[in-house]
């Protein structure tokens, strides 16, 4: 039964992990021999079959079915639960998912749990932090030791009729839908039998196996951290147009219960405007959404952290406190005996040597200025000066305090 199948793993007395077994009884030789073989399949057909107009737009259709067959009904939905489905969008789903030849609703979701539950740790079976070829595909190669993995509830799946059902029939499945009704329509249709198989079939299982596998690597890797850097999930419109909308990852790792993975209008997410209309047909409902107050709030969070990280990279010259102390008298004495071209503003001295020459306003004002306090001529008596002015003379003109007077 799929529930016992699905339990935390236990070994018995003597049985061998397989971490520590010798590498050819670790390799997982069922996804080794799907994964390997199928891209060279996938070449050989496109090397030997000419791909026919209605056998191209064949394959787009089972893509696209394919595809949201995964990321609107195997994530979002079942590993998710971000919206309800009516019973016959869940069948049309789960068999979508099974075409996809991506493991079983269960198998997939299992494993997704765990990944959101224990990211970026050694318990996520597809951690992105050993590496782009680990995340990618490389973690399903070999066999793990299950009991070193994380654990999620998965009681809901265990209990799903549906989803057992499509479990048990999984191989059956994929050979009809995954195979064998993408081929036989090319085939009876307009007899494109190989291209039925190369084409519809085979690279378009490979092409969506490489965007599904993009949402643990690629997802993981580039991009920006919109609302949250502690883990390596990043927002890319690059990888959601690879994986169908999929490639706001930031936002679905801080807010993974909620159906959308785009929130802005200009966001490319057609597996939310795929549920969207679900929902609007009277199929999908619930339609889960975290509340925007709490989204504002990690956007803003991030975007200070970031400013506060530019602010610490730009030089705003010595603080105030750090400055010397100077009397009037000090000042006065280095302009009249030491021609130092220095002024006051707002109770500091300012060096204006090395600005005289590019003063806006022209040398002949800023010299008039020297040996004086300026305060007033400078914040509007003659020219309102702006925040720019203000940031430069801090940053590299501002030598002293000036100490009070001493009545």
């Amino acid at each position: 039964m799929l529930a016992s199948a699905i339990e935390r793993p236990t070994y018995k007395r003597g049985k061998v992990p397989p971490e520590t077994r010798p590498l050819l009884q670790r390799i997982h030789w069922v996804h080794v021999t799907l994964l390997l073989s199928t891209p060279l399949l996938a070449l050989y057909g496109a090397m030997t079959t000419d791909l026919q107009t209605k056998t191209l737009v064949l394959m787009v259709v089972v893509y696209l079915i394919s595809g949201l067959g995964i990321t609107a009904g195997y994530h979002r939905l079942w590993s998710h639960v971000s919206y309800e489905a009516s019973y016959p969008l869940q069948v049309f789903l789960a068999l979508a998912g099974s075409a996809a030849v991506q493991g079983s609703i269960f198998w997939w979701s299992r494993d997704h749990r765990v990944h959101h539950r224990y990211t970026d740790t050694t318990r996520d079976p597809y951690n992105a932090l050993e590496g782009f070829w680990h995340s990618h595909m490389g973690w399903m190669l070999v066999k793990k030791d299950r009991r070193r993995l994380g654990y999620a509830d998965t009681s809901d799946l265990k209990s799903n009729p549906l989803v057992r059902w499509q479990h048990k029939y999984y191989p059956l499945l994929v050979l009809t839908l995954g195979v064998a009704i993408p081929t036989a329509i090319a085939g009876l249709g307009w007899g494109d039998w190989r291209g039925g198989f190369f084409y519809a079939t085979v690279l378009r299982m490979v092409v969506l196996h490489h965007a599904t596998f993009c949402i643990n690597s690629l997802a993981h890797t580039i991009g920006r951290q919109t609302y949250d850097d502690a883990q390596t999930a990043r927002d890319s419109w690059i990888t959601a147009l690879v994986t169908m909308g999929e490639g706001y990852h930031n936002f679905h790792h801080q807010f993974p219960n909620d159906y959308r993975n785009a929130i802005r209008f200009y966001q490319y997410d057609p597996t939310k405007w795929f549920i969207r209309a679900m929902s609007t047909l009277g199929l999908a409902y619930d339609l889960k959404t975290f509340p925007s107050n709490e989204i504002e709030k990690g956007f803003i969070a991030m975007r200070m952290k970031e400013l506060r990280q530019r602010e610490a990279r730009v030089n705003y010259g010595v603080p105030a406190e750090k400055l010397p102390l100077m009397t009037e008298s000090e000042f006065l004495g280095k302009v009249r005996d030491s021609k130092k071209q220095w002024m006051v503003i707002e109770g500091y001295v300012y060096d204006v040597a090395s600005f005289i020459h590019d003063h806006p306003g022209g040398k002949g004002l800023i010299k008039s200025g020297v040996g004086k306090d300026m305060t007033e001529a400078f914040n509007g008596g003659v020219y309102q000066h702006h925040n720019a002015a203000r940031n430069l003379m801090n940053t590299s003109l501002r030598i002293a305090r000036l100490a009070p007077r001493v009545n």
